[in-house]
């Protein structure tokens, strides 16, 4: 039986998972695109709608993979999670339902295989792609020709990835909230760090946690802006706004490919960038 999941504020404030999605922080922990991730995604709203039917079937695809762990999400946090998120994005019930019983065998499908791709964009930012495909060999020779004709270059196992945290993040409106209430709640439930990000607040948790805070958040009546696991960038790098827009071209063309979930930088790009 598939769960019940409020609807949330959907996407007029947010941006595909990616490289977002999805996805920001300040301070001890950096923000994995630009250095106000909140205004990323307003700023990307307008293309994200545009996209909104690869976005679906994106999110059909990680439902599918997840659900190859079973296909009952209080069994499966992975599923939980992916449909969730799925929801999020306003994906239509019956196709999740439709996900979940290919993924978990009561349905033919396709098989997926979780591969991440890591690289250096322009100026030699660090980039990295969470994919999901059914062909290997195919995805890798495409991303290899989106990096090399953006200006970047495709690398090797760990070449960046060590410059990241995986970490679950939420992004809560400030508006009414304090940050001493949103500590609290974020500490009661398990969370690493909460930030104060322009006109919201970023919730960071260890991925194990997610499912956690995603409850306390719910007893609270609070809806995030935005929820999803997340490569966090230790440190930012600075670029200007021309080497901003060469690496904001790039991630839009790896995010626009049907088999990449997920895109995320190190790049601390201008908002001039997003012009």
């Amino acid at each position: 039986m598939l769960p019940r999941f409020e609807p949330r504020e959907c996407l007029a404030s947010k941006a595909f998972p990616s490289w977002s999605l999805e996805t920001s922080n300040k301070g001890s922990i950096a923000p994995m695109a630009g250095h106000s991730h909140a205004k990323n995604i307003k700023l990307r709203k307008a293309a994200v709608d545009a996209k909104r039917s690869k976005l679906f079937s994106k999110l059909a695809r990680l439902v599918i993979t997840a659900a190859r762990g079973g296909g009952d999400p209080d069994r499966n946090s992975k599923l939980a999670f992916a449909i969730s998120k799925a929801k999020s994005y306003s994906l239509p019930r019956d196709t999740i339902e439709k996900a979940i019983k290919k993924g978990s065998g009561e349905a033919g499908g396709e098989s997926f295989e979780n591969i991440v791709y890591e690289g250096y964009g322009p100026n030699g930012v660090a980039v990295i792609c969470d994919v999901l495909t059914d062909n290997r060999n195919r995805t890798a020779g495409e991303v290899r020709k989106i990096f090399d004709i953006n200006g970047g270059k495709l690398g090797t196992t760990n070449c960046v990835a060590y410059m990241f945290q995986r970490k679950g993040q939420f992004i809560l409106d400030a508006a009414g909230r304090t940050e001493d209430e949103i500590m609290e709640l974020a500490m009661d439930a398990g969370a690493d760090d909460v930030k104060t990000e322009e006109d919201s607040f970023v919730i960071l948790c260890d991925p194990s946690a997610f499912q956690a805070v995603q409850a306390k958040l719910a007893e609270k009546n609070i809806t995030p802006l935005e929820a999803d696991i997340v490569q966090v960038a230790d440190t930012l790098v600075n670029v200007d706004e021309e080497t901003g827009k060469r690496v904001a071209k790039l991630i839009d063309a790896l995010d626009d490919h049907d088999d990449v979930q997920a895109v995320f930088s190190n790049a601390d790009l201008p908002d001039s960038a997003f012009a």
